[in-house]
This record gives structure tokens, sequence and C-alpha cells, in this order.
């Protein structure tokens, strides 16, 4: 699958800085003016050095007759008095309600000439009420309007209702099929869609109805974003993206109002495409067990409700279609899923063998790759991998080579990118004491040699011990011939036998098991399980599923016939699938003991050992001089 990343930015309301800069000037205006206003009954001349004096040594210059003049007002009083310069202006503020009835015969006294000064009407009118009422009103409203601006992308309270959806113009598109691979059914799927938005009057004349809505659902990671804006770049038509959270908010109806706003953009730029990603958040089932199991919520359900009410309420043949996607189909509303509404429905599965291939040559594209680059390897080497997880094996193969000083990319950054997506980075400072090291290396010399022995068990690719990610001291690398979609029993005893190989050469070896085999008891655990409780293939269970596997697009849970004692009995069936597993694992490795210790002297010196070099060493060893090396079975 072709990386999103490339695609070009969204399209957005400009900002308008004029705008706003007014609205800044206007209020730091307002501001400064009522400050003006309210203090203008105490400034004083300017050019004047005014010294700021206690109103104790304001009386004591008054004894000593040094005072010229003074003007009184209710919180202070300024003037001048004498100094050996000259006059020194100055200024005394009065203690808070002091009433001085002494004051006015102490400057008769001293000939002190004096006077009051009364607030102007405008300056008392502006400090009673704009600074106590307008004021507060006015900073008060600022806020509250700067809150809800912040809510959207428009300005006013009104833009609440506003959808969040972004909108690609048709010259803004440059995805198309071309940039998607692995997922051909998908695509096939949708070409219909495409032909109807490109040429809708060609249906309309025949009567034909093209589904309302369509539904992807696979696994995260596997391009159904991208599927989607591939349809609108092959039709040339507005894209419309948002992802199902942008709906449901605190406000209960919001999420209904935003629905009917992009229905009615929607419709006035028709024919178009609208994308909602993670349709789950709002669709989830509104009753029975998946109701049960996620919880109700009533903005939710308002806001589902309103998207089914808008998918009927438009014309088919208007040229709107609604894709959705999911990675959970399962927890739908039976509602969303009726024709009519998201009546097809296409599964956008992990790739195969050959669609990874071409979706690492999508990713390549622009890619520096050396001669010896093999994508179908590395494909080989990559079962289960999506999309996106592809699209960083290219990525990180490309980082190493870059690190490295390369000019081409090449099959070793490759595989080491195969192994840090998959396993993590390479932890060579970790501290491991020597006998932990060669713990590690007969533990995985034992997956490896049981593999070699299990007829149905799939080829060994690569043997390490060189410490990865967080708790892997080793690995055993299994590369199988082709994708598998059926197991047979034998094949899965072969892989619980596969298992129990680690733990089986440490207990030959050293006479006891350590930590190391946690994960392989873990694994093989859930697959004896699923085999006899999924499967049927327990001889004294018989064909009886105990537990259900998780479907994908059905969620139905439909009860199972379950007992204490049927129970119990599959546990000891699982049991002992597990104990068989083990003791042929012992027993094979028993045989192959001269093997074991051979190699692992030679895993230790290289700390990798590859698929072929391993079988080339066994044939070595197993091989007189002058016979042919008989057939490794792998």
């Amino acid at each position: 699958m072709a990386d999103e990343r490339d695609q070009p930015p969204l399209r957005t309301p400009p900002p308008s800085p004029p705008q706003r800069r007014r609205q800044v000037a206007v209020t730091v205006a307002l501001i400064v003016l009522i400050a003006a206003l309210s203090f203008a009954n105490v400034l004083l001349p300017v050019g004047s050095a005014v010294q700021s004096i206690p109103y104790s040594s304001f009386l004591s210059l008054v004894e000593h007759n040094r005072v010229e003049h003074v003007v009184i007002s209710s919180g202070q009083v300024s003037g001048d008095y004498r100094t050996a310069t000259g006059l020194q202006p100055f200024v005394a503020t009065r203690p808070p309600g002091l009433q001085d009835p002494q004051l006015l015969p102490l400057l008769e006294r001293h000939h002190v000439d004096f006077t009051g000064n009364q607030p102007s009407p405008v300056a008392t009118f502006f400090e009673n009420f704009i600074l106590s009422w307008a004021l507060p009103l006015v900073l008060l409203f600022g806020l509250w309007g700067l809150a809800f601006r912040r809510f959207g992308a428009g300005a006013g309270a009104m833009s609440l209702g506003r959808s969040r959806h972004k909108v690609y113009d048709r010259h803004d598109l440059k995805t198309t099929f071309e940039d998607v691979a692995g997922v051909d059914e998908a695509v096939e799927e949708l070409r219909e869609v495409v032909d109807f938005l490109r040429q809708p009057e060609r249906y309309a004349r025949l009567g034909a109805r093209i589904p309302k809505g369509v539904l992807l659902a696979g696994p995260p990671g596997t391009g159904k974003t991208l599927l989607a804006r591939a349809v609108a770049g092959e039709a040339g038509v507005p894209f419309f993206y948002l992802p199902g959270s942008s709906f449901v908010e605190m406000f209960v109806g919001l999420g209904a109002a935003r629905v009917r706003d992009l229905f009615e953009e929607a419709k006035s730029k028709a024919p178009c495409l609208v994308f909602i990603d993670e349709i789950d958040t709002i669709g989830k089932s509104r009753a029975g067990a998946a109701a049960a199991s996620v919880g109700g919520h009533d903005e939710r359900e308002q806001t589902l409700t309103q998207l089914l009410t808008e998918m009927d309420g438009f014309d088919p043949s208007a040229g709107v279609i609604i894709m959705a996607a999911t990675n959970r189909p399962e927890v739908l509303d039976p509602a969303l899923l009726r024709p009519g509404r998201f009546d097809r429905q296409i599964v956008v599965d992990r790739p195969d063998r050959r669609g990874r291939e071409a979706i690492l040559r999508v990713h390549a594209r622009h890619v520096r790759l050396g001669p010896d680059a093999d994508l179908g390897t590395i494909a080989a080497r990559t079962p289960g991998f999506a999309g996106a997880e592809l699209a960083n094996v290219i990525n990180e193969a490309a980082l190493l080579a870059a690190r490295r000083g390369r000019a081409l990319v090449g099959m070793q950054e490759l595989e080491e990118a195969v192994d840090r997506v998959s396993m993590g980075l390479e932890r060579r400072s970790r501290a491991i004491t020597p006998a932990e090291r060669r713990r590690v290396a007969y533990h995985e010399l034992g997956h490896a040699l049981v593999a070699l022995a299990c007829p149905y068990a799939d080829p060994v690719h690569r043997v390490s011990i060189v410490p990865r990610g967080v708790a892997a001291l080793g690995v055993t690398q299994q590369l199988p011939a082709e994708d598998r979609y059926l197991l047979t029993q034998p094949e899965l005893e072969d892989r619980l036998a596969v298992m129990m190989g680690g733990r089986a050469a440490e207990r030959l070896v050293f006479d006891s098991v350590s930590s190391g085999a946690q994960n392989d008891i873990e694994q093989a655990t859930v697959l004896a399980r699923r085999m006899v409780e999924q499967f049927g293939m327990s001889e004294q269970l018989g064909p009886i599923a105990i537990s259900s596997a998780e479907t994908f697009l059905d969620g139905s849970g439909q009860p199972l016939l379950r007992s204490p004692k049927l129970i119990a009995n599959a546990e000891e069936q699982a049991h002992a699938l597990l104990r068989a597993a083990d003791e042929r694992a012992s027993a094979l490795l028993a045989q192959r003991q001269e093997d074991l210790d051979r190699l692992a002297e030679v895993l230790l010196e290289r700390e990798t050992i590859e698929g072929p070099e391993l079988q080339r060493l066994l044939s070595e060893r197993r091989s007189p001089v002058g016979q042919s090396a008989p057939e490794v079975i792998s």
C-alpha cells in the first residue's frame, strides 16, 4: 500500500490577522483611555521631579515654615517646599480615612497657601461606573468569545455546530489505484463506485441505484484510508475526510448538528466522496449483547440516529457516496449495515505473499535499491505484515543504508529492517555472561534442529543469538515456503515440537531448564488449547467446539455448550499434547546431540547462522568421504 504521507496538505480556511490586530488595538486603547481619565485628577505638571515624602515629614516641614503652598485632595497632599537650591515639588499620601481638623489651622498659622482638588465629573463617572461595571463586563465577554472561538475553525458560538471535516479539492488529490497494491479484490469492488462518480447519468438512465454507503473493514494498517483517497482521485471529485471522534463532544446535540452540516455541504458539492474514519466511534450497537459490552451514551446515540436519517434522506442519484472504515465491524449497529445504508461491505485484509511483494515495490519506487535486493524474499519473510508495516520496512532499510554511507539499499539492510520491525533493535550492548550466552545458543539451536527433523515444519531461515528488543536474547526464524490458509494436525503437532525444542535442548545439555522458554511455552499452550477446543483435534473429546474464535465480521457471540467437566477434559487433552511435543523434541535432539554441540560452538563464534549455511554444516558432518550427503528434511 502506498504511503499516505506524500499527500498534499489539507485545505483549511486562512486566518484573518488584520481583524485580530484591530481587535487587540481597540482593547488596548480602551484600557489606556480609562486609566488616563481615572487618574487625571492626580497628574502633575510635566518636567518637574516630584519627590514622594511621608505624611509626617510634610507636617514637620510645615512646622519649620519651609512649605510654600499645598494642594489638598481626598487621598494626598502635594505642593512645593524650600530647599537650599530652591523649591522642590513633593507629594505625600494621606492615611486612609484620616480626619485631620488641625491641618488647616496649622497651615494658616504658618502662612501656607493652600487649595483643594475636586475630581472632575467625567473622571468620577469613569472611576465609579466604567472601572466598577463596564470594564469587568468587557473582559468577561471577551474571555467568553475567546473560549467559544477555540471550539471551531470559525468565529463565534454558532461555529460549534459546524462539521470539522477537511476537504481535498479534486486538483489536490494525486492518489490513484496505481498507488494501491496487495488488495486487488477491494480495488475491483471500488471501480464501480469510481465509474458512478464519473458518469452518474449512465446509471440513472438505466434505473440502477449505486450503493449509498461502502464500509471498508480490516485490520489496522491495511490501507483503508488510502483506498478511499484513491477512489476520489480516480473519480476526480472532492474528498471529505473526518474521523468519527469529531462528531462527539461534551455538548448534547452537537454531533447531530455536525452530521447535518456535513451532508448539506456534501450535497452542495456533489458529486463527491465523504469518508468517515473509525466509524465505530459513533456507530456502536445500541441494543443487544454488543451494547452491554461497549456501553451506551446518549450523545453518541443521537449522532448515530442523525447519521442514519441523513443516509435515508438523500437521493442516491445525487452523486454523494459515503465511505467508512473500521477495525471492529462486529460492534457496529445493525441499522448501519442494512441495505440502503452501508449496503456494500469490503474486507481489506492483510496481503498474501504476492501482494506483499507488490506493496514493497510500490514503496520502493523512490528508493535506490542495489542489485542484490530481492523483494520477493523479503515478502516471504514478512507473513502477516500489513501495508503500513511493509512501508516501515522499506523506510528502515533506507535509513540504515544512509547511516552506513551506502549509495544503494542492499539486501543486508532489508533483512535487518525486517528484524528491526518485527523484533526490535539489536542490543549488542546488553551485558550477558558467557554461561547465559552458551545456554541461549543451545536453546536456539534446539528449535532449529527440531524444525529440520520434523517433516512438516517450515524451513529454518536464520539462527541468531544477538539480543533484540526488550527481552529477546536470541531468535530462530523460519521462512514458510508459501502462505498457508489451512493447517493439518501433523503440521500443528510439528509446530508444537519446534516450540518445545529450545527447552528440550537446555534440559539435555545442562540438566535444567531456564526462564528463557517462557514465551515458547505460552505460544505452545495457546496453540494446544485451540487444537482441542476449536479445531476438534482430540480423539477423546471428538469434534466439539468448546470455545469460539473471535470472528472478524460477525459479533453475534452465540454461547457454546460448556460444562466444568468438559473444560477439565479439554485442559487434560491440551496438557497431553504439550507433553507429547516435549517428549518428541527431546527424543529428536538426543539423536542429534553431536550436531547440537558442534553447531553451538559455531554459533557462539559467528552469532548468526543462515539457513543454507546451517544445512551445509549438517551435510558435511553426516557425509562420509566419497559419498553424497543425505537429503536434509526441512
